[in-house]
């Protein structure tokens, strides 16, 4: 992704606001600021945005209002979210809404362009995806017949084998893609938070978020004890599918 992408920062603090624009303006994006999520919603309704620098808590329309919002007819803009009052429960609640990033103020700049860059580089990455599909992955309607007589279709999220047929849930469907896309890989649980649910946590908190979602994973591969038992946990570290 060029940094010519096109940001919206989105903060009812004017010097906080200001801050931002002048730190993504010096990276070279094209940047333009609003002051509440009212006017985020409208400008990114009629105005082309690839990613969204987002106050938590604002007047009016909070932080996470406008990222359901933007959802539902933009759900390929990036957005990250900044507060100064992070729990577990808020973060819960980005990783749910597909956030990219969540970020404590006072965020250095340097976490800031990080952060920045690297949504971008997702962005710019499903964007080449769907211009040059056939890239050896996985892509969500791809059909996997494994040597066991085990079936997976991530277009309808379902698993068979034989007479067991089991329907995933989307997070439980994007969990199970990562691990058959990189047989053997051990990834940490703060990659697959990341790689799950488009959304960057730190290492503490990762585990807490990860782990029930793959007991229900497991829990549903039961009747499949030859794929839930590739799923193995890497002490201390995370997960590895072995193939």
């Amino acid at each position: 992704m060029k940094n010519r992408a096109n940001i919206l920062v989105v903060d009812d603090a004017p010097v906080e606001r200001q801050t931002l624009t002048d730190i993504l303006r010096l990276e070279g994006y094209r940047v333009t600021s609003v002051a509440n999520g009212e006017a985020a919603v409208d400008y990114v309704r009629l105005n082309p945005v690839d990613l969204v620098l987002l106050d938590l808590r604002m007047p009016g329309m909070s932080g996470l209002d406008v990222v359901k919002v933007v959802n539902r007819f933009a759900p390929e803009i990036e957005i990250v979210l900044l507060t100064a009052h992070g729990s577990m429960e808020t973060a819960i609640d980005a990783l749910r809404n597909r956030v990219h990033d969540y970020l404590l103020k006072p965020a250095s700049p340097t976490q800031i362009i990080e952060s920045v860059a690297r949504g971008l580089e997702r962005l710019n990455a499903r964007r080449q995806s769907k211009q040059h599909p056939d890239t050896g992955q996985i892509d969500e309607h791809t059909i996997i017949a494994m040597d066991d007589g085990v079936v997976i279709d991530f277009g309808r999220r379902s698993v068979d084998a034989g007479e067991t047929h089991i329907f995933l849930t989307p997070a439980e469907g994007r969990l199970l893609k990562v691990f058959v896309e990189n047989p053997g890989k051990v990834f940490s649980h703060r990659d697959l938070v990341l790689l799950v649910q488009g959304y960057s946590t730190s290492y503490q908190e990762a585990p807490e978020i990860l782990r029930p979602l793959v007991s229900r994973l497991r829990q549903k591969l039961a009747d499949i004890p030859k794929l839930a038992e590739r799923i193995v946990s890497v002490r201390a570290t995370g997960y590895i599918f072995e193939w």
